[in-house]
């Protein structure tokens, strides 16, 4: 079993109280932001088992949301950390909320986040929401670490390059339906484009790859960032 196994269900729970929810996002499995005005931000971390580990990313985290969950998968035989008075006491003197996902994906809230939480950083909770908002759907499942991870920003490079790849173009021909096009061609960061001559730009062999790896729709291009 693997921790995206845990996402899904998890994510389901969340929608059901009302916040839109998107893994991966800043370094956080599963970030859920509220459609209030600021928004409520909940993080999630997820772990096969409830550890120390756990506990810590948990900690971490606490600065970016007004709330913060620990969800893994609850054992077997009743005998894990979820059930260990001691562990649920120390979270809960910590403010973070506990979430069980038994074997057939029911989720069991173990512990609510009600403890008050520290100081926020406001710089990191805003890069966190900037991320979830500008990124276009739910492309990855939280709780991974292996995969390179479909950032908002390579949605965006994605797009330029799929209208590139008919032909060379200039960033403003881009533009239009994709504002960052022109920072994203100059910076280059995945190499995926080639300036052929001056304010004209080709797709790469790595580029065209990145296509085959993630293959855009017909209307990728025409996505605005943002």
């Amino acid at each position: 079993m693997l921790e995206t196994s845990l996402y899904s269900p998890v994510k389901g729970f969340l929608e059901g109280l009302g916040f839109m929810v998107k893994g991966e996002i800043g370094g956080c499995d599963l970030l859920a932001l509220s459609a209030d005005s600021p928004p409520i931000v909940v993080i999630c971390e997820l772990k096969l088992q409830f550890n120390l580990e756990l506990v810590l990313q948990g900690v971490d985290r606490m600065a970016a949301g007004d709330e913060v969950w620990l969800a893994a998968c609850m054992s077997i035989r009743g005998k894990g950390r979820e059930s260990d008075a001691r562990f649920r006491n120390l979270c809960r003197r910590l403010g973070l909320g506990l979430l069980g996902v038994s074997a057939s994906g029911q989720v069991h809230v173990l512990l609510s986040p009600v403890a008050p939480t520290p100081r926020r950083d406001p710089r990191r909770r805003s890069r966190l929401v900037d991320e979830h908002r500008r990124r276009q759907g739910d492309p990855v499942a939280g709780g991974g670490s292996r995969a390179p991870i479909m950032t908002a920003y390579r949605q965006e490079a994605l797009a330029c390059a799929a209208a590139l790849a008919d032909g060379p173009k200039r960033p403003r021909d881009l533009k239009p339906a994709m504002p960052n096009a022109p920072k994203i061609l100059l910076h280059n960061v995945y190499m995926w484009f080639s300036r052929v001559d001056r304010g004209v730009y080709e797709l790469t062999g790595k580029g065209r790859e990145a296509l085959q790896r993630w293959p855009q729709s017909p209307a990728a291009a025409d996505l605005p960032a943002e």
